[in-house]
C-alpha cells in the first residue's frame, strides 16, 4: 500500500526534525525543506497528500508560498504552522486558502490529529451535486471548483467547496461550527478544539457569494446555531 506523503516546510531545525521523526513514527513518507525557496520549488513538482508549512521562512514567507501553491492547485491540503499571538498570520493563512492552522507553541497530539482529519476528509469520496444554483445571478460549480456571479467569475478551494457542498445538503437547518469541523475538516465529535478556522472560512466564502457580504442574502448566520446556505425564493 502506498504511505500517505507529508512536505513539512519549517525552518528552525529542532522543530523539523521533530516533526520528521513524529510523522515517520506514524507511517507517514516525510520530505522537508528549512527554506522558503526550496520548499515551494518541492510543493508545485513533487505529489504530497498534504504540506505542513511555516508562516516565518527564509527565502519566502509562508503566506507567498502558499498563494501560489493556491494559484496551480486549488485541491492541495496545506496546514499552517503559526505564531499563537498573531491572530493576523491565522487570519490571512486561512483567506489564502489554508485549510487549517496550528498555533505555535503546539501539541505535537494534537497536531497529529489535526492532520489525520485533514487526511481523512481529503481522501473522502463525497457523493457532490456538481452544479449549485443560489440565484439567477450565482451558480457554483462543485466539480471545477468555480463559479458565477453576475459577471463576474469564481474560484473556490475544494474546502470551499466542501463548507458549500455541505450547507446545502442540510439547508433545511441551520449547522453548527463544531459539527462543520467533524463533517468537513474530519476531527472527531465532541472534541475540544479552540480553532476559528470554521468563522475564516465562512466570512472568505461570504466575500465571494453575496454582493454585500455585510448584510448576507444566502450564507447566513442563525444566532446560537451555527449557518445556512439559502437560494433565492
Amino acid at each position: 500500500m502506498k504511505k500517505i506523503k507529508i512536505l513539512i516546510v519549517e525552518d528552525e531545525v529542532a522543530i523539523r526534525e521533530g516533526l520528521i521523526d513524529v510523522f515517520v513514527y506514524h507511517g507517514y513518507d516525510v520530505d522537508s525543506s528549512g527554506h522558503g525557496t526550496e520548499g515551494l520549488e518541492k510543493a508545485l513538482t513533487g505529489q504530497y497528500d498534504l504540506i505542513l508549512l511555516d508562516v516565518m521562512l527564509p527565502g519566502l514567507n509562508g503566506f507567498d508560498i502558499c498563494n501560489q501553491i493556491r494559484e496551480q492547485d486549488r485541491d492541495q491540503a496545506i496546514i499552517m504552522l503559526t505564531a499563537k499571538s498573531s491572530d493576523e498570520d491565522i487570519i490571512e493563512g486561512l483567506s489564502l486558502g489554508a485549510d487549517d492552522y496550528v498555533a505555535k507553541p503546539f501539541s505535537i497530539a494534537q497536531l497529529v490529529l489535526r492532520v489525520q482529519a485533514v487526511l481523512r476528509r481529503t481522501h473522502s469520496v463525497v457523493d457532490q451535486q456538481s452544479k449549485i444554483q443560489l440565484s439567477d445571478e450565482i451558480t457554483i460549480d462543485t466539480q471545477n471548483l468555480s463559479g458565477i456571479r453576475g459577471e463576474e467569475e469564481l474560484t473556490f478551494t475544494r474546502r470551499e467547496i466542501d463548507i458549500v457542498q455541505y450547507l446545502y445538503a442540510n439547508s433545511q437547518r441551520p449547522v453548527s461550527r463544531d459539527e462543520l469541523l467533524h463533517k468537513v475538516w474530519g476531527y472527531a465529535e465532541n472534541i475540544d478544539l479552540e480553532t476559528r478556522t470554521v468563522d475564516i472560512h465562512i466570512a472568505k466564502l461570504r466575500r465571494k457569494i453575496e454582493s454585500d457580504p455585510a448584510n448576507p442574502q444566502h450564507l447566513m448566520t442563525v444566532r446560537g446555531a451555527g449557518y445556512r446556505l439559502l437560494g433565492s425564493e
